[in-house]
């Protein structure tokens, strides 16, 4: 054998001794919550090994603890899977804030948040990233990569989309996005249906996944070309308007606070969404901190806000004010309220009907705190009629499922990826629990939550 293959097989055989004598980690008699069936399993020890979940036991069903292995005293602990935010922004709007990603991370871990689902960023910065949490893995969240935002010529959001007009030049740009390692295709407002249809077929044929904020290419359309997800409650609700616009002396703003969710055209585009078993991701939050209430101190001021990076608060109050001088008129605050309150109730409407939702927040757009906003998700998601076991689902194996990443990520079983976050109370009985973090464990490493969101770089 040749001197430098001697080499590298001695360096790989040390690693894998290493690797090997890694002590285990048992967390023993915590409830865990079963994300497939949506119920919280008590008395149960979790055996991690590596990087991965060895087996769970009962006390019907004990298993073997290996020797030497460290424990976490689970009694009195539940835990739940790495949570996944399914809307997230890793370049856009913190350029605004003259940040980078790396500067946010450990607030998403901090906050049990062990995996981000990028939806249309700058295609170098995020690889960038991407090579940056792969290599810090103890600060960052695993990255799911997403294309540029698919758009109409010129893009809504100028350079951070990728205009295309042509569907003939979808198979060289789903290829090339492709070779950038994307899980995610994203259509955007001024794509139109001839090339929204051909990225949903080309990225299928590649085992990808297309989601899409809409805009001139309907919901209804988009369902029915096979799109898989769709962003913001907006890709619902802006679609189940009759034709024709505001009646005479109605307002646009009076007419959205009036919709009518039971209309023919709501009823048939919500059985269509359950029928294909579309992913709807609301992003409530984003519509209630930035787009809606940004007037009321409640939410411009909210506690999580308090604890995010100096560059980033300054945009988020310098946006705030911007608004206040253009959009914000008091005099509408209550039918904003009641557009808000329809966005909620349209949200309990598509999980009742059995449409498998999402849990994104669309941070860090104003008011969306990294980490932070992925719990005021979770209870809004609950305040709109959906059960804390049904929102858990759309933060775990939801998103793993619309990722096709179920085979590893989403839920607390053997042979899965070791992420999972140990709270101090039960999340089923408040969703507000969810925010009650002992430890943070991703890929078989315990980590300190408080240590994590002190790791916040402010400059």
């Amino acid at each position: 054998m040749p001197v430098g293959s001697r080499i590298l097989f001695a360096v790989f055989a040390a690693s894998q001794l290493l690797t090997a004598q890694a002590p285990a980690l048992v967390i023993r008699g915590a409830s865990v919550f079963d994300a497939i069936n949506g119920v919280m399993l008590p008395g149960r020890t979790v055996v991690i090994e590596g990087d991965r979940i060895r087996s769970i036991g009962s006390p019907e069903h004990p298993v073997r603890i290996p020797r030497g292995a460290r424990e976490i005293n689970g009694r009195g602990k539940f835990l739940i899977p790495g949570l996944i935010d399914a809307h997230v922004h890793t370049t856009y709007v913190l350029d605004f804030a003259h940040m980078t990603g790396d500067q946010i991370f450990p607030l998403f871990l901090g906050n049990g948040v062990t995996s981000i689902r990028s939806t249309g960023d700058l295609m170098v910065a995020q690889k960038l990233l991407a090579r940056y949490a792969d290599e810090h893995p103890e600060l960052s969240p695993r990255m799911f990569l997403c294309s540029p935002l698919i758009d109409g010529n010129p893009p809504y959001h100028g350079y951070w989309g990728r205009p295309i007009t042509n569907p003939d030049k979808v198979p060289e740009f789903v290829a090339d996005m492709a070779e950038w390692g994307v899980s995610t295709f994203k259509l955007y407002v001024g794509t139109e249906r001839p090339v929204g249809r051909k990225v949903i077929e080309e990225a299928h044929k590649k085992g990808l996944v297309v989601t899409g904020h809409l805009g001139k290419y309907s919901a209804q359309d988009a369902v029915a070309d096979g799109i898989d997800s769709l962003e913001h409650i907006w890709g619902v609700f802006d679609f189940i308007f009759p034709p024709g616009g505001p009646k005479p002396g109605e307002t646009a703003l009076e007419r959205r606070a009036n919709v009518d969710m039971q209309s023919p055209m709501a009823k048939d585009l919500i059985e269509a969404i359950r029928a294909r078993q579309v992913f709807v991701d609301p992003t409530l939050v984003v519509f209630r901190n930035m787009i809606l209430l940004a007037d009321l101190p409640e939410y411009y001021q909210h506690a999580d806000n308090s604890g995010m990076p100096e560059p980033l608060k300054k945009y988020w109050l310098k946006y705030r004010a911007d608004r206040m001088k253009t959009a914000l008129s008091p005099e509408t605050l209550d039918l904003r309220k009641r557009e808000f309150q329809k966005y909620k109730e349209l949200t309990g409407i598509l999980y009742r009907a059995g449409v498998p939702l999402l849990a994104g927040t669309d941070t860090p757009e104003p008011f969306c705190p990294p980490g932070f906003s992925l719990h005021q998700e979770l209870e809004l998601l609950v305040e709109s009629g959906v059960p804390p076991a049904a929102a858990l689902q759309a933060a775990t194996i939801n998103v793993a499922r619309v990722l096709h990443a179920e085979g590893k990520l989403g839920s607390i079983e053997p042979g899965k990826l070791a992420d999972i976050v140990v709270l101090d109370a039960d999340p089923l009985a408040s969703i507000q629990n969810s925010r009650k973090i002992f430890k943070v464990i991703k890929g078989g490493k315990v980590l300190d939550p408080h240590t994590l969101l002190k790791a916040v770089r402010n400059n």
